[in-house]
C-alpha cells in the first residue's frame, strides 16, 4: 500500500491539490459549471495517477522479492515478461545480471575444487621427496656407515632437495602466469641462439642417452621473450628427450612468414596415446607413459609461456611415431 510518509508522494499530492484548487478557482471566474469540472477532472486525474503508482509500487515490490529469492540462492529464478515498458527492461536486465552472476558461481566451485586437486597433486609431489629425505636422514644416523654408502645418501638428499626447488620455482612461475602478473618483454633473437641456449642444459643427458638433434632454420629471427621461450623450449625438449629411446633423433626447425614465427620440435621416440593427447597440456597430468618422477607441470608450464606471449602450442602424435610441437609466436599487425 501507497503511504503518505513516501516524501516524493505527499510533495505529488500536494502539488496536485494545490493546481486543482488554483485551476477550480480560475474556473469560477467563468462558472461554477466549469469549477465543478475543472474539480472532477482534477480528482479523476489525481485518482489514475496514484493507481498508476499503485500498480508501479506492487511490480517493485514483486521485483524486491526476487531479489530476495535470487541473493537465497534461487539463481535459477526468470524474472523475465516480454512487455513493454520500464520495469520489464528492468526485469530483464536483472536477469541478465542474475545469469551472470550464476554462471561466475558456477565457474568459482569448480575453481575451487580444481584447486583443492592441485593442492592435493602438489602435497604428493612434496611428500614423495620428502619421505626419501626423511629415511636417508635416518640411515645418515648410522656412525658406522660406509663413506661410499654416505656420499650416494648425502647425494640422493641434495637430488631431491632439487626437485623440490624446481617444482616450487615451477609453481610460483604458474601461478604468476595464472595471474597476468609475469611481464614478458619480447626482443629480436637470432633462432640458432635461443636453441643453443635452450639444449644447452640438455647436452650431457642425451650424450648419455646417445640421441642426437639437429637444427634448422637457425638463421631466422624471432620476436619473444629471450629467458622465459628458452623455459617453454627446454621443457618441450626434456620431454622429447624422456620419451625418446637411446639412438633417436631430435628435430628443431625454425621458420618465418608475415603472419607468425614457428618452431617445431619432432621427436622419434614412443609417442603418446590417443587418449592421452587431449590432456598433454593440463596441468598435473600424466599419462600412461610418464617417467616416475613426472610432476605433470612442464608443458603446462610451456604453453601458459607461449600464450603468455599472443603465441600457441600444439602437438601431433601417434604411438610408436614420435610427436610433433608446433609453437607458433605471432607477430604485431602495424
Amino acid at each position: 500500500m501507497l503511504s503518505l510518509r513516501n516524501k516524493e508522494l505527499r510533495n505529488i499530492l500536494i502539488l496536485s491539490i494545490t493546481s486543482v484548487l488554483i485551476f477550480t478557482l480560475l474556473g469560477l471566474w467563468i462558472s461554477v459549471e466549469v469549477a465543478l469540472l475543472l474539480v472532477l477532472q482534477g480528482i479523476l486525474l489525481i485518482f489514475l495517477f496514484f493507481s498508476f503508482t499503485l500498480y508501479r509500487y506492487r511490480n517493485i515490490k514483486k521485483l524486491s522479492t526476487y531479489l530476495r529469492r535470487i541473493r537465497q540462492g534461487e539463481h535459477s529464478l526468470d524474472i523475465r515478461d516480454n512487455v513493454e515498458g520500464e520495469l520489464s527492461i528492468l526485469k530483464n536486465e536483472i536477469y541478465k545480471v542474475t545469469s551472470m552472476l550464476s554462471e561466475y558461481n558456477e565457474k568459482l566451485k569448480k575453481d575451487k575444487i580444481l584447486l583443492a586437486d592441485h593442492m592435493a597433486d602438489i602435497s604428493h609431489q612434496l611428500k614423495t621427496p620428502l619421505t626419501s629425505m626423511l629415511v636417508t636422514v635416518d640411515l645418515l644416523k648410522d656412525r658406522n656407515l660406509p663413506k661410499d654408502k654416505y656420499d650416494q645418501f648425502v647425494s640422493n638428499i641434495y637430488s631431491q632437495l632439487e626437485r623440490i626447488k624446481w617444482l616450487v620455482t615451477s609453481l610460483l612461475t604458474i601461478s604468476k602466469l595464472d595471474a597476468g602478473v609475469l611481464e614478458m618483454k619480447p626482443v629480436k633473437t637470432k633462432a640458432h641462439d635461443l636453441i643453443r641456449s635452450a639444449i644447452e642444459p640438455l647436452l650431457i643427458p642425451l650424450e648419455i642417452k646417445d640421441i642426437s638433434y639437429h637444427i634448422k632454420g637457425g638463421d631466422n629471427y624471432l620476436y619473444c621473450d629471450l629467458h622465459w621461450t628458452r623455459e617453454a623450449i627446454i621443457n618441450i625438449l626434456k620431454n622429447c628427450m624422456e620419451h625418446t629411446p637411446s639412438g633417436g633423433q631430435l628435430f628443431i626447425e625454425i621458420n618465418n612468414n608475415p603472419l607468425y614465427s614457428e618452431i617445431i620440435i619432432k621427436d622419434t621416440g614412443i609417442g603418446i596415446s590417443k587418449a592421452d593427447l587431449p590432456h598433454i597440456f593440463t596441468r598435473f597430468y600424466r599419462g600412461k607413459n610418464s617417467s616416475k618422477d613426472s610432476v605433470g607441470i612442464g608443458l603446462s608450464m610451456s604453453k601458459s609461456i607461449i600464450r603468455g606471449q599472443g603465441g600457441d602450442i600444439t602437438v601431433d602424435s601417434r604411438e610408436g611415431k614420435g610427436s610433433i610441437f608446433n609453437i607458433k609466436l605471432y607477430k604485431s599487425v602495424i
